[in-house]
């Protein structure tokens, strides 16, 4: 079995759209997923199985969406593609010195040219604003609450901090 990473996008913010990790992981384990584990209540899951990150995308959104009563946009990233966005952090000097202030964001596509240049010109003189691969890297020099950057691009886009990225690359891992 191969292991992945789920993000789910958009719950348990501001009390809104709850989804409890405990039933997450029974509903993952309930659609044949294993050694499934959460990381803090903003939809972090890690499991192990034998299909394919888009077959388990479906999966989870279906399940979540019958279980909890409500559309959850789910990211799934292999062990080895979450490693490789570790590994091509562009922002590695402000990572080590404001971890929180650094943030990956993942979609269900690539980002587009568009999106990211509007990204950047929003941005103020203490962001930046990164693209690696699939995924949009930001620096929120001034904190993420006061940024007036907005959403990574559209449609199904979701973002971790530093610091949860190393912590599912170690759940990953283990």
């Amino acid at each position: 079995m191969a292991r992945f990473v789920a993000l789910l996008r958009g719950i348990n913010v501001g009390g809104h759209r709850r989804l409890p990790m405990a039933d997450l992981r029974r509903v993952a384990e309930g659609i044949g997923l294993a050694d499934v584990r959460t990381y803090v209540a903003s939809g972090n899951l890690v499991f192990a199985s034998v299909k394919d990150a888009r077959t388990l995308e479906t999966l989870l959104e279906e399940a979540i969406a019958g279980h909890f009563g409500f559309a959850v946009d789910v990211i799934v990233r292999s062990a080895a593609q979450w490693q490789a966005y570790v590994a091509s952090n562009p922002l590695p000097d402000e990572s080590r010195a404001h971890p929180h202030l650094v943030m990956i964001a993942v979609g269900k596509g690539k980002p587009g040219k568009a999106e990211v240049d509007a990204l950047r010109a929003r941005a103020s003189p203490r962001e930046k604003v990164r693209v690696a691969g699939d995924a949009i890297w930001f620096f929120f020099g001034d904190g993420a609450g006061r940024s007036k950057l907005g959403s990574a691009g559209k449609g199904g886009w979701t973002s971790r901090n530093w610091r949860t990225a190393l912590k599912l690359r170690e759940m990953l891992e283990e």
